[in-house]
């Protein structure tokens, strides 16, 4: 396992469809376990594949109280199943917008298929913040940030300080 670096916003890469995983094999399984240290080394709840520059239709999520409770999930090649038409309101942030917070609305409760690490076959029902966050990661397997569900003046105002973090970073 190694941490790997976070791509930060804006960065074509976070744009880009992924692809199906098409075996669950020791690759995969190497890449989920070093984004699960990079996750909680960063720290958050979730972390998508396209987030360190890879392709594949993966991410790992822990939604847990404390450290001492982690409980990582990987999902290989999610789908969404079926959603509530309960919705919930979250203050999403995302790794690659560092800092930068934004209520966005979605279903309180998913379906998601999903394989895991070992390539077993799940059908899991996530609610409240899981729920959230395995929609916020499933995004990103499509090209979607946090932010494109903000209006268009809020996306381009974080987007402007992104751009003004990155220059700040590449003269450090």
């Amino acid at each position: 396992m190694s941490l790997l670096p976070i791509l930060l916003h804006p960065d074509p890469r976070l744009k880009k469809l992924c692809v199906p995983v098409q075996s669950v094999d020791a690759e995969t399984r190497k890449l989920a376990d070093s984004m699960i240290e990079t996750m909680y080394d960063a720290p958050g709840v979730g972390l998508a594949a396209p987030q360190v520059a890879s392709d594949a239709r993966i991410f790992v999520m822990d939604c847990t109280d404390s450290e001492s409770d982690n409980q990582p999930l990987v999902l290989i090649n999610p789908e969404i199943i079926s959603v509530s038409e309960e919705l919930n309101t979250y203050s999403e942030g995302c790794l690659s917008l560092p800092d930068l917070f934004e209520d966005v609305e979605r279903p309180k409760q998913v379906r998601m298929s999903f394989l895991d690490i070992d390539g077993k076959q799940h059908n899991e029902l996530f609610d409240g913040l899981w729920a959230t966050c395995a929609q916020h990661e499933l995004d990103h397997l499509n090209g979607v940030l946090f932010i494109d569900h903000l209006s268009r003046m809020k996306r381009s105002m974080m987007t402007k300080k992104m751009v003004k973090l990155k220059k700040e970073l590449a003269l450090s």
